[in-house]
């Protein structure tokens, strides 16, 4: 009788794999790679399928960011990484039929169309005899693993952080010894999306990939990690390490991240942590639920009366509100594909607590235009603001664009940088124009609402809908 294939030794080391890169565009510190070469080293064909599902969806920001780390991912592997396109859950089973490998590699995706796309795939494998294996995740810790003792998910911040840092997080994976890439082959139709991708996206592109990513690390590590405490609100100030877009696309992993912060003392790497667990946090929240990726969490405030003004929802996309520290954002998000978090938050109060529109207008436009537009901390990021997710800042908590202008740049530098029309107002005259003579010299727009009544309307509406 023929020994099962998992124990005829000299055969499973014959055999070819196949690691399919998805968000894991990195050679190092990953886990799948590993896993996919053996403990001997064996032949892997690696492989990134360009989903039009996804590719056609992303806006055309993160499909120029998503093609520039496939050209880097491509560089880092010798030019062994195949680009195909089509729909994975068909291409990806006839693919490892045609390869005649035993087994198909991934990093676990957490998210709703990944885990269903998975899972259709895997059920494709399963009928032809092929094995599929996940190893690790984008996240320090997998989605579903920190759990309350009874077994629930967590549904605040705070305990779970604690949960999480008990838990701990592996090593960052080695990398794979005698490992031997398949020579690639590509589809031609990929190579010219990319193309038009890099063509038709934002002019300047952040350096992509793993190596950028991980110089990227290390000069904050070096620099304004030991601030970063204290300045990581500061738009002006150059105090966060713009990591979010490589974190993005997995050209960096967060477990290296933190094995690089560990032993580090002081508030910087302790706050810098606390960002990581975050995004942590919420894509184990859309694990557990993933109807919040587009729909209120906290189904209480379902009554919430909303309004639909594509005028104002125009003025706040384009950066015209007239309230400086809210365009300025809207501007920079525009211009560069990126918005500093503070004025993510500000920006996003303004539209959900001063233009009543519904979070979801919002998040959908941040993820057309951002580069690091990640759909659960993205959308968990937009309801903490809106008040209608978990860990939820209170709802009657409005942000004042005025104030937080002045709170956060206090100079007015960051307003003067990406509103031009502001920039003969001195220091923090520039956040609030209509207090001086020659505040709309340079054709600033009037602000479309009043803060102080429209805030009034929040609170009212919140009301209404809490009864």
């Amino acid at each position: 009788m023929d020994l099962p294939r998992t124990f005829d030794k000299d055969y499973v080391e014959s055999v070819p794999s196949l690691l399919w890169l998805r968000r894991d565009l990195r050679r190092h510190d990953l886990p799948a790679l590993g896993a996919a070469a053996g403990t001997e080293g064996g032949q892997v064909h690696v492989v990134f399928v360009v989903d039009p599902a996804i590719w056609g969806s992303a806006g055309a920001v993160r499909t120029a960011w998503t093609a520039a780390n496939l050209r880097a991912v491509q560089e880092a592997y010798g030019g062994k990484v195949s680009l195909r396109h089509g729909d994975p859950r068909t291409l990806i089973p006839r693919l490892a039929k045609e390869l005649g490998v035993d087994a198909v590699h991934v990093s676990a995706e957490p998210f709703p169309y990944g885990r269903s796309r998975d899972r259709a795939v895997q059920e494709r494998l399963d009928a032809e005899g092929i094995g599929w294996v996940e190893t690790g995740s984008p996240y320090a810790v997998t989605p579903g693993r920190v759990r309350k003792k009874d077994g629930s998910p967590y549904q605040v911040f705070t305990p779970f952080s604690r949960a999480w840092h008990d838990h701990g997080w592996r090593e960052p994976a080695a990398d794979p010894t005698g490992l031997h890439l398949a020579d690639a082959e590509d589809d031609k139709r990929v190579a010219a999306m990319i193309d038009k991708a890099l063509r038709e996206g934002p002019e300047q592109l952040p350096d992509a990939g793993e190596k950028a990513a991980l110089k990227r690390w290390h000069d904050f590590l070096d620099g304004p990690l030991a601030d970063y405490d204290g300045d990581r609100d500061k738009p002006a100030v150059d105090g966060t390490s713009f990591l979010s877009p490589y974190l993005k696309v997995g050209a960096i992993h967060p477990r290296t991240m933190l094995a690089d912060l560990d032993g580090r003392r002081g508030t910087g790497a302790a706050s810098y942590a606390t960002e990581l667990c975050w995004r942590d946090f919420y894509a184990d929240v859309l694990w557990h639920r993933p109807d919040s990726a587009w729909h209120d969490y906290r189904a209480e405030l379902g009554s919430m009366r909303y309004d639909e003004s594509a005028q104002a929802v125009e003025a706040w996309r384009e950066g015209r509100t007239g309230y400086p520290i809210v365009d300025a954002g809207m501007r920079q998000l525009l211009a560069t594909g990126w918005m500093h978090n503070r004025v993510r938050m500000i920006t996003a109060s303004f539209l959900a607590k001063d233009l009543h529109v519904w979070w979801p207008v919002g998040a959908r436009h941040f993820l057309d235009h951002l580069l690091d537009g990640d759909l659960a901390s993205n959308n968990h990021g937009w309801q903490w603001t809106a008040g209608t997710g978990t860990d939820a800042a209170p709802y009657f908590r409005v942000f004042n664009p005025i104030t937080q202008g002045k709170k956060f740049d206090p100079q007015g530098e960051y307003v003067r940088r990406w509103v031009p029309e502001l920039a003969h107002l001195a220091g923090k005259a520039a956040h609030e124009p209509w207090e001086h003579d020659d505040g709309y010299d340079h054709d600033y727009p009037q602000r479309i609402v009043d803060h102080a009544e429209e805030r009034t309307k929040a609170l009212d509406r919140y009301q209404a809908a809490s009864r």
